[in-house]
């Protein structure tokens, strides 16, 4: 392989938000540039090459995978930890988005708050996908790679950009709705899954099996398995337990009702169990975050 002049370089970086990050990048010069960062299998990775080329580097440079102007690609490997090595040619400029799945799904559902979404379990697949960027995405990755505004409102103005950008960038499907992930394999069970989801939430105190709740939205149960993942992050017992520990929470905090009440009112029927069970999710008893909330 042919030697080459490489400088290491390093990306502006800007804090959007707890796991949400900008990364833009300009080599103006006339060599490769190397840039590096570390990053874990939490996070999903939109890269937009608006000028010029680059080369990702993976398992130390056995495998290459080249971004060309004008094109996007999005990683996400939930198996394994996947860091920039980023050979950026001469007069090329880059934007990244890095958002870790949690913080991901929660612009697509309004219960990401009660999912643990990389649970040990969780066998969601690896997305590799290559897209071209539309003009519209160019003006705003423009902006953003042109940022001379002062540097106050910096965090702020990449914040909207970025999330200017993730609509612009999934803005294909003509039917798209605010639950439906896009990496959902089979978007036809969309509302089935939701139906799933909105059931177990109803009936949270006696809830059904998985073989029933299978058998009452129409799919089979494998289905309904891979597709409440995908879209929720978690397993379907698993995303109802800690619905069910947020509501209790709330209803502890109200104070209206007492820890017997709370328990009853979210299946348990035994305060015992379910002391046990907010230890677990919260790892303190009831009654002694209502003595630290208060």
């Amino acid at each position: 392989m042919q030697d080459k002049n490489i400088a290491v370089g390093t990306f502006n970086e800007t804090f959007v938000d707890q796991g949400f990050l900008v990364l833009t990048y300009k080599n103006e010069g006339l060599e490769v540039q190397t840039v590096e960062k570390a990053i874990d299998s939490s996070f999903i990775q939109f890269h937009f090459c608006l000028k010029g080329s680059s080369a990702f580097k993976f398992n130390r440079g056995s495998y290459t995978l080249n971004i060309n102007e004008e094109n996007s690609l999005l990683l996400y490997n939930p198996q394994q930890d996947l860091p920039i090595h980023l050979e950026v040619n001469p007069n090329s400029w880059l934007v990244t988005i890095l958002i870790s799945i949690k913080e991901f799904h929660g612009l697509f559902s309004q219960e990401a708050g009660y999912i643990t979404f990389l649970s040990h379990d969780n066998k969601d697949k690896k997305y590799y996908k290559e897209g071209k960027i539309s003009p519209s995405m160019a003006i705003v990755l423009t902006q953003m790679i042109h940022y001379n505004l002062n540097v106050s409102i910096k965090n702020l103005y990449f914040k909207g950009k970025a999330y200017e950008l993730l609509s612009l960038y999934f803005n294909r499907s003509e039917d798209a709705d605010i639950e439906q992930c896009p990496f959902l394999v089979d978007e036809t069970n969309v509302i089935k899954i939701r139906k799933a989801k909105d059931i177990m939430i109803s009936r949270m105190a006696e809830p059904p099996s998985l073989q029933e709740l299978a058998d009452e939205i129409g799919l089979s149960l494998k289905k309904l398995k891979e597709g409440f993942k995908q879209i929720y992050g978690d397993s379907v017992f698993s995303f109802l337990f800690d619905y069910k520990m947020e509501e209790a929470r709330k209803l502890l905090e109200t104070g209206g009702l007492n820890v017997n009440e709370v328990g009853l009112k979210v299946g348990y029927s035994t305060s015992s169990h379910f002391i046990s069970a907010f230890k677990k999710k919260y790892g303190t008893t009831p009654k002694k975050y209502l003595q630290s909330a208060n």
